[in-house]
């Protein structure tokens, strides 16, 4: 990418209608701002601006083919700029307000910027629920892209502190509303025109739930192209290397525990995998800087939200190119 951030002072402002406001103002000048979702933290900007999009590629250091998410207040408003087959209906009905992300066709003329989809003719887009996305949007007035706000690759920030060490210096301010519910990247499904569902990121929306909305089994992604946020190989990586399905702690390994399997610090003990996604970043960023020479992460079943929760594990382990 060619734009470039100044150096900024990067401010953290309590959530409120005076950091609402302080945030729609520079996001009115062009520059992206980290708010709270209820999954992770996002990196918020115009969506209809090229030169706004490119400011957020810039902080994150973001690869042009990796596209973005699009967040918009209703469905309604989402209805004005993507085709709605009638499964991508049924989904927005039951998941909307909620951290469900459809790629769905872009309709012609739409007002979204062409570098917010990396070229494709899809684009990929929420109704988030958090309050304080909510409030930014409506002060706004337009459709915002918010990829998670922390450098490309890194590991997710689920708190406002987690974005300051990722960005600190790259934006303007941080809006800090407390940690995140969810504390896992929505799920992506791909709705094609005959309504069937591909997932592309498995999150806290499993394919058993959309499945029982839709009346039709979700299918995996299978192309292998880059159709949506966070399908890169390697993602969400810590700077240390990451040993999965361990039982016990080696040599110079900070141990992240599940269920019966204790560590340094655990993502549930009771095995509870909705406890679990909320802690998973976090965790993962407190091993980071713990200044072992590795990490080491506990068997995590693979069923219902243990889908998403390996999915992120995967990627974080997954050697650099």
């Amino acid at each position: 990418m060619n734009a470039q951030n100044p150096t900024w002072q990067t401010e953290i402002r309590p959530y409120g209608t005076a950091a609402i406001a302080e945030a729609a103002e520079w996001i009115g000048r062009g520059q992206p701002v980290a708010i709270a979702t209820e999954t992770v933290y996002g990196l918020a900007g115009d969506a209809t601006s090229d030169s706004a999009v490119a400011r957020i590629y810039a902080a994150k250091g973001r690869p042009s083919f990796n596209p973005l998410i699009v967040h918009l207040p209703s469905a309604e408003a989402a209805a004005e700029i993507a085709d709605f087959p009638p499964a991508a209906r049924l989904l927005a009905k039951a998941f909307w307000p909620g951290p469900l992300t459809m790629v769905l066709p872009l309709l012609p003329g739409a007002k979204i910027a062409p570098i917010v989809t990396a070229g494709l003719p899809t684009v990929a887009i929420r109704v988030p629920a958090h309050p304080a996305m909510q409030a930014l949007l409506a002060e706004v007035g337009r459709p915002l892209a918010a990829p998670s706000a922390n450098a490309s690759g890194s590991i997710s920030p689920t708190t406002a502190q987690h974005v300051l060490a990722s960005l600190d210096g790259r934006i303007p301010m941080v809006i800090d509303s407390g940690p995140t519910r969810q504390g896992i990247e929505s799920t992506i499904v791909a709705i094609d025109t005959d309504g069937g569902a591909r997932l592309l990121r498995p999150g806290p929306i499993t394919p058993d739930q959309i499945a029982a909305v839709t009346g039709n089994a979700v299918c995996a992604a299978g192309s292998g192209k880059i159709e949506a946020p966070g399908q890169l190989a390697s993602h969400y990586a810590p700077s240390r290397p990451i040993r999965l399905d361990a039982v016990d702690r080696r040599d110079g390994e900070w141990l992240i525990g599940f269920g019966p399997v204790a560590g340094d610090a655990t993502l549930s003990d009771r095995g509870d995998l909705v406890e679990a996604a909320a802690r998973l970043f976090a965790a993962l960023h407190e091993a980071d800087l713990s200044g072992r020479a590795g990490i080491a992460v506990a068997p995590i079943p693979a069923d219902g939200l243990g889908l998403a929760i390996n999915d992120r594990l995967r990627r974080a382990a997954a050697p650099k190119s």
